[in-house]
This record gives structure tokens, sequence and C-alpha cells, in this order.
């Protein structure tokens, strides 16, 4: 829940301090879009040089976490066992600098459409993927997912139940 907060508040603190044109938005934005073609593209090359080597991934769960290597490993034994193809769609990305705080840096945050084929013929899958990345350097150095797991199962034709309740013994 502590992440959740920090996220929309930081939400919140670059709305309000965008900075349009600089150098540094431009440069941001330019980062995540390449990594976003990097995916879409299965350019593992690009999408390592992107990488900040010690780069944190987190979400879309609350304790789901990744460093560089993992998230490598992870899209390339997606792509090769798993997905036919993943396309970011109608994507939207903004950035801007927090100049001082905890949070101070240059920052980018994109909205997409997304849609996932998988090899074994199951879906499509349609989600909105929310991310936010830290950019330094020209790489991401942090970034936070958020989207709908739920709904992706469902589109694959899980159904979901509350858990049993079992009464207590006396």
């Amino acid at each position: 829940m502590k992440y959740v907060l920090i996220v929309v508040n930081l939400l919140f603190l670059m709305a309000g301090c965008t900075q349009q044109g600089s150098d540094n938005t431009e440069a941001s934005i330019a980062v995540v879009e390449q990594y976003l073609e990097s995916v879409d593209n299965n350019d593992y090359d690009l999408m390592e040089s992107l990488l900040a080597d010690d780069y944190l991934g987190l979400g879309p769960s609350l304790d789901d976490s990744t460093n560089k290597e993992m998230a490598l490993a992870s899209w390339k034994w997606n792509t090769e066992n798993l997905y036919e193809e993943v396309l970011y769609e109608r994507t939207k990305t903004l950035a801007t600098t927090v100049e001082e705080g905890p949070q101070a840096g240059d920052w980018a945050y994109n909205w997409a459409y997304v849609t996932i084929k998988y090899k074994d013929g199951s879906g499509p899958v349609n989600l909105m993927v929310n991310a936010i990345y830290k950019i330094e350097n020209g790489q991401i150095i942090r970034s936070r997912t958020f989207y709908n797991e739920a709904d992706i199962y469902e589109q694959l034709g899980y159904r979901v139940f509350p858990p049993l309740k079992v009464p207590e013994s006396e």
C-alpha cells in the first residue's frame, strides 16, 4: 500500500510540474519510446542498453520486483515460449523533472493499450498498462508498472471465485 501511495503522490507531483519541451523531458520520452519499441520488436540488445545495470522494476503487484538480468531473462523466455506478439498501441508518454526531495530526478510516465497474442492460440488479451520510469544518463533506472492481472486471466477464460469459508470447529 505504501508504494501505491508514493506512486499516486508522484503522479500528482509530476502532473503539476511537467516541463514540456525541455531537453531532459524530451530525452526521457525518447528513452521510454525506444524501450517500448525494443519490447515490440524483441530487440534484447536495445532493451539491455536502455536498462541501467542497477535497474529495479516494480509491479504490477505490490511485492513484484525485478532487476535488469531478471527482466531480460523474463522477456526472452516469454517471447520464446509464451507470447507470439506484444503490441504497444495508442501510447502516450509524458515527462517531467522533479527538482528536489527523495524522488528528485527525470521521470517519464506512459499509458498504453497493449495487445498480447499467445503462441498456443489463446487470447489475444487487451490491457491498459500504466508505467512510470526514472531516467538517469539515458537509461531506465527504476520503473513501476500497473495493469489489471485479473482482467487478463478473465480474457483467457479463467474464473475467479472467493475463497471457501470453513467454519471453525468448537
